[in-house]
């Protein structure tokens, strides 16, 4: 229960960062939360989507892992997207910005350690 409700917190943030990317890009909150000015927000624009769209991917597989009819084979899934965002938010830390560490990696990094060990 608890490794469920942990996924569905990462899967959920996942969704927010999609709406974020591919839909507020250009608003006031995202330009603070990622630190652009309007001018660089416009021009990535497109890429941002881009990013966006595999947030909800990556969220779409926790949600798949945690309504799959076979347990253990709904573990694997989650396991496996935990293991995508960790990878995703460890790069990103390193090349981007490194609260992406503590933002995406890790609740991902929580919620996979409680799945492993339930």
């Amino acid at each position: 229960m608890v490794g469920t409700l942990l996924v569905g917190l990462v899967a959920l943030e996942h969704l927010y960062i999609l709406v974020l990317e591919m839909f507020l890009w250009t608003t006031p909150r995202a330009m603070k939360s990622f630190g652009m000015t309007k001018e660089e927000a416009v021009a990535t624009k497109t890429l941002a989507a881009n990013q966006g769209l595999y947030n909800g991917f990556l969220a779409a597989g926790l949600v798949w892992g945690m309504v799959h009819p076979n347990d253990q084979t709904g573990e694997s899934i989650e396991i496996f997207f935990l293991i995508c965002i960790l990878v995703a938010a460890l790069y990103g830390g390193a090349t981007a910005k490194r609260s992406i560490w503590f933002v995406q990696g890790m609740p991902a990094l929580i919620a996979l350690v409680i799945v492993l060990a339930l």
